[in-house]
This record gives structure tokens, C-alpha cells and sequence, in this order.
């Protein structure tokens, strides 16, 4: 019996350039200003990627492979929890497609290959909302959101 899967799609329109963008996805020190984590790799088809938190501790949340690459327009990564890096069953798979328009950048973020009700799929549909927001914080004014921000209590 398989399981049920899902995706997740994101679209954002960001005043930036096609190089911008995907430097803050791929560079470590442009991240960890928006993200709270660093992406790390050398970014080169099958090579591994590993998403760190950006604190004292360092340590390894997310892992993958990069499976296409094509700066600046195209990324495509596997993605799982470190924890569960040995299951090949809960890899899930992220598309960052960067795309010029006029003066600005539009970035679809497609999350697939997840298993639908799986803690992963409802993070990243609260994810990468915050994360996509923060990024375009960032290219446009310099700063990020705060990503791990809280609602406020009614």
C-alpha cells in the first residue's frame, strides 16, 4: 500500500534580480540573514545539500541532494528531516523556479513528493510562507522577518 501524497506551491514576486534570488537560496551567509539557517553544498548535480541552523550549535536539520541546477533560474533539491535521512520513502522534493519580469523576479516554490498529513507536509505549508516572506524582506529592504515569530494571543 503506497501512501497518499501531496504538493505545496508558492508563488512570489520579489524586486530583485534572477542572481540575487538564487544567491539566497544557495549562499550560506545570504540565508542565515532571512532564513535562521545556512544552505550548504557545493552545489553541484548530486552532490548533498544540508540545511544548518545558523546558531552556536550548528546543527543539521534538513538534508538532500541536488538533483538539477541551472543558475540563476533553476534549483531542484531532494528534502528530508536529518533524523529520517536513511528512509528513502520520506524524501519529499523542492523547485525553486526564478523567472524575470521587468524589474522584478517572480519565484515558484514547488514542494512535491510528500506524503500527504505527514508532520513534513504541514511544516513546510506554514514553512515556507514565513520563509518566502522573509526572503523578499530581505532582497528588498535588507531585512528579514522574524520566521519563528509566534501568534499574538486574542
Amino acid at each position: 500500500m503506497t501512501a497518499e501524497m501531496t504538493s505545496f506551491v508558492y508563488v512570489t514576486y520579489i524586486r530583485s534580480t534572477p542572481q540575487k534570488v538564487f544567491e539566497a537560496i544557495t549562499r550560506p551567509d545570504i540565508a542565515r540573514r532571512y532564513w535562521g539557517h545556512e544552505n550548504v553544498s557545493d552545489w553541484k548535480v548530486g552532490s548533498k545539500w544540508e540545511h544548518i541552523r545558523a546558531n552556536d550549535e550548528r546543527t543539521v536539520e534538513l538534508v538532500g541532494k541536488v538533483v538539477e541546477i541551472s543558475p540563476p533560474t533553476r534549483l531542484v533539491m531532494t528534502w528530508a528531516n536529518a533524523s529520517q535521512a536513511d528512509d528513502p520513502s520520506k524524501y519529499s522534493r523542492v523547485t525553486f523556479a526564478i523567472e524575470e519580469y521587468d524589474t522584478m523576479v517572480r519565484l515558484t516554490v514547488s514542494h512535491d513528493e510528500l506524503e500527504a498529513g505527514s508532520g513534513m507536509a504541514k511544516g513546510i505549508s506554514q514553512g515556507w510562507p514565513a520563509v518566502l516572506s522573509s526572503m523578499k524582506s530581505f532582497l528588498e529592504t535588507g531585512s528579514g522577518i522574524d520566521i519563528f515569530a509566534k501568534p499574538k494571543s486574542a
